[in-house]
C-alpha cells in the first residue's frame, strides 16, 4: 500500500513521529509479517521498524492499533490503544551476532502482542510481565534479565490519529530478583527510577 495514502493513515502518523525523533532516518531496518495473523499467520503484528538512536536499537510495532480504516466502535482509541517500543543497548552483544539478536527482540514483541490479540490483556504504563521463565530475554538467553516493565516511551508523543489515539509502551528488561519486587504501579515507578535508563543492557547487574 502506497505510504501517505488515507487508508495507511494510522500507519503513516506512527512513521511520522519516529521520522520527527530520528530525522533522515527514512528506511529503518524493517521486519515484516508474511501471513498476516487473521489469515492463519502466528505473528499478529503486521511489522516491526528498528531505528537507530546511536548507542541503541529503537524498535517499534506496527498492528495493536488500526493501521489502515477505522474499524473498532472505539473512537477515542486506535484499535487497543497503544503500540510496543524497546531499547536495545548496542554495546551488550557481540556485534557478530546483532543480526540475531534484533531478530530476538522482534520476536518477543510479536509475542507479546500475541498475549493481547489472544486475550485481550492491554499492557499499560507502570506494570510489568512476570513469567517465572530463568532463561535470558537475549538471543543466547544467557542475560540475568527475564522479564519487563512497562512505561510509556519518553521518547515519543502520544498520537491523536484520524483512528483515535495512540501511546506507545516500552518495554525495559528486568532481573527474577526485580521482578519478584514489583506489586504495585509505584513499585514499578520506583525501580524504573532507580534503574535510571529506560535503554535495556542484557549485561546490567541486577539491583536487587
Amino acid at each position: 500500500m502506497k505510504v501517505g495514502t488515507p487508508e495507511a493513515s494510522g500507519w503513516d502518523a506512527i512513521t511520522a513521529e519516529f521520522e520527527r525523533v530520528y530525522p533522515g532516518q527514512t528506511e529503518p531496518l524493517h521486519y515484516a509479517t508474511i501471513v498476516p495473523f487473521e489469515l492463519g499467520g502466528n505473528d499478529p503484528l503486521n511489522g516491526i521498524s528498528i531505528y537507530d538512536g546511536g548507542d541503541f536499537w529503537h524498535f517499534v510495532s506496527y498492528g495493536l492499533t488500526e493501521l489502515y480504516e477505522k474499524e473498532c466502535e472505539n473512537k477515542e482509541w486506535s484499535g487497543y490503544g497503544y503500540e510496543l517500543t524497546f531499547k536495545l543497548k548496542k554495546s551488550c552483544y557481540d556485534p557478530d551476532n546483532e543480526e540475531n539478536e534484533l531478530k530476538c527482540v522482534a520476536g518477543i514483541l510479536q509475542q507479546i502482542a500475541r498475549i493481547t490479540f489472544n486475550s485481550g490483556e492491554i499492557f499499560q504504563n507502570n506494570e510489568y510481565l512476570y513469567t517465572g521463565q530463568t532463561a535470558g530475554i537475549d538471543h543466547e538467553q544467557k542475560s540475568a534479565l527475564t522479564g519487563f516493565i512497562c512505561i510509556n516511551d519518553p521518547t515519543v508523543n502520544t498520537l491523536e490519529t484520524p483512528n483515535g489515539r495512540v501511546e506507545f509502551i516500552e518495554l525495559i528488561g528486568m532481573t527474577d530478583a526485580e521482578l519478584k519486587t514489583l506489586g504495585s504501579h509505584d513499585s514499578v515507578a520506583e525501580i524504573y527510577k532507580r534503574l535510571g535508563s529506560d535503554v535495556t543492557d542484557y549485561k546490567r547487574s541486577s539491583l536487587v
